[in-house]
């Protein structure tokens, strides 16, 4: 199985690191060993082992990350440790069955830490991209067969922290695959390690440029640019990377990091629809704009009954929810909305009526598609994503720029 892009590189030595810095940044690792100590430990080994893993040594911690799950099967946080350590060791090997065992190893790792209560960032982030493996465990990381090869080679060195060696085999991948994201990134990243922080950002430009569709690059540049202390540019990199792949949790983990460290917060846009009333209302005074809200309904229901979807959509044989119909049920309460406000001199629409406020106001600043795609964005919703964004790339990184990511103070 081939992942799309830059998958593959998720699942080896940068996932949790260079795909994790930000956290690393805000404390989140050390925090993976603040607990209470068991009995059965050996607290100079779990010691070593936290330093060896802070330090991106992973193949050092492994054997001895083994011997504490062993002596305390359930230890969640070294569980987490020990199947980080495996991704990395996986990439060393040339049997890629073996490989995938491991991979798949890890991931029972994890699932019996989320069993055990472990919630961290490090879980969370690779407890997603494993799930992404097929049953044997297997990564392809290109359809071509030689640069897929000097990819694998170039991992296994990776892994051993041997970057030059690595950059050599990324760059003879790009000798077959002259356009390949996932080579560039991976040169990028080699650099990165190295602190050789300019080539490191040149690089991630230049996967962005090969596939501006992926997060990968951009969250990987706005880790180096966070550690730099650019966190200006840094948000602007991760907004980039929410725009290519709004529905990867990763990416939100990582906007939250990055407000967490700046003291502020990624604000929650949510437009909160009233249920249908189940009776005809007795206080006008409660129920302002419950007009308003039954054409949000009517809308919906012209689309849900079939007629209208049929309309907009007549090549799709099964009604879904879509962008198009959430936008037009949206723009008909507001327009019910604004002619209510007339009508009620004085009407303080904010302390009114607070979703009746923010509807109009992401009306005026024609962001109601944004604000559907990235608030309300399930599966039918998100099939329409990536045709808005083709055509609308720039009021997307608008609406998250003014609207969800606040700049820091």
């Amino acid at each position: 199985m081939k992942f799309g892009k830059a998958a593959a590189r998720r699942f080896t030595t940068r996932v949790g690191v260079s795909a994790g810095a930000l956290l690393f940044l805000l404390g989140f690792a050390p925090k993976l060993f603040a607990r209470k100590q068991n009995v059965l430990e050996d607290p100079l080994k779990r010691k070593q082992v936290s330093e060896l893993f802070e330090k991106g040594k992973r193949l050092e911690a492994l054997p001895l990350a083994e011997e504490l799950v062993k002596a305390n099967p359930r230890d969640d946080q070294m569980m987490v440790i020990l199947a980080a350590c495996l991704v990395d060791h996986a990439a060393t090997l040339t049997d890629q069955s073996a490989a995938g065992k491991e991979r798949l190893r890890a991931r029972e790792l994890l699932n019996a830490a989320w069993n055990l209560g472990n919630t961290s960032q490090l879980a969370l982030n690779l407890s997603q991209l494993l799930k992404q493996l097929p049953d044997n465990g297997a990564i392809k990381f290109s359809d071509n067969p030689q640069a897929d090869q000097a990819i694998r080679e170039g991992e296994a060195a990776f892994s051993r922290e041997d970057y030059d060696g690595a950059r050599k085999n990324y760059t003879e991948a790009l000798r077959w695959e002259p356009a390949s994201y996932t080579a560039a990134l991976f040169i990028g990243n080699t650099y990165d390690r190295q602190n050789q922080l300019t080539k490191a950002a040149e690089w991630y430009r230049r996967a962005v440029g090969f596939d501006p569709d992926t997060e990968t690059a951009y969250r990987y540049y706005a880790d180096l640019l966070a550690r730099n202390g650019e966190m200006a540019e840094a948000r602007k990199m991760l907004i980039d990377a929410t725009v290519a792949e709004p529905y990867n949790r990763i990416v939100w983990r990582e906007l939250r990091a990055w407000a967490m460290l700046n003291h502020t917060e990624i604000r929650e846009v949510y437009i909160s629809v009233p249920p249908a009333p189940k009776s005809a209302a007795t206080d006008k005074s409660e129920d302002q704009f419950a007009e308003a809200w039954a054409a949000y309904r009517r809308v919906r229901e012209s689309w849900q009954n079939g007629v209208e979807f049929q309309k907009q959509f007549p090549e799709e044989k099964q009604y879904r929810h879509s962008l198009r119909e959430e936008v037009e049920a949206l723009r008909a309460a507001a327009e019910v909305a604004k002619e209510q406000a007339k009508k009620e001199a004085g009407l303080e629409m904010r302390s009114a009526d607070p979703a009746i406020a923010l509807l109009l106001q992401l009306g005026r600043e024609d962001m109601l598609a944004p604000y559907v795609l990235f608030s309300l964005g399930d599966q039918g919703i998100a099939r329409d994503y990536n045709a808005y964004r083709r055509k609308n790339r720039e009021k997307l990184e608008r609406y998250l720029n003014d609207f969800v990511v606040p700049p820091a103070p």
